[in-house]
């Protein structure tokens, strides 16, 4: 399912690229459809089927966007401990530490005068 969706959702992002790069430019240099062209469809209607389709394309780019968002977020397991409350965090447990031998007094002669 996300396999299709992402096929998709890549094929809506290259279309949405040439569509907007199609589209008429202030200076006219990259638009489709300049002065002198006599085509099936004037200026005025070709800039309004450009802006539709950037439009649409648009809208299902951003519909693909939250679907792929909503069906990660719901295949990840959650890995948060706020998100589990059942259970608690590992506690470390401190590694006994070996008792430290008292070392033996040798008995104290008495002193000699």
């Amino acid at each position: 399912m996300i396999t299709v969706i992402l096929v998709a959702h890549l094929m809506l992002a290259i279309s949405l690229v040439g569509v907007v790069l199609l589209q008429k430019s202030e200076g006219g240099a990259l638009g489709m459809g300049g002065g002198g062209m006599s085509g099936f469809m004037s200026g005025r209607s070709t800039a309004n089927l450009l802006t539709r389709t950037t439009a649409v394309v648009a809208a299902c780019f951003f519909a693909t966007s939250i679907a792929l968002a909503v069906l990660a977020a719901h295949q990840r397991a959650p890995t948060s401990v706020v998100d589990q409350p059942g259970t608690a965090a590992p506690q470390s447990t401190p590694t006994p530490q070996p008792a430290i031998p008292a070392v033996p007094q040798a008995p104290s002669a008495p002193l000699a005068k």
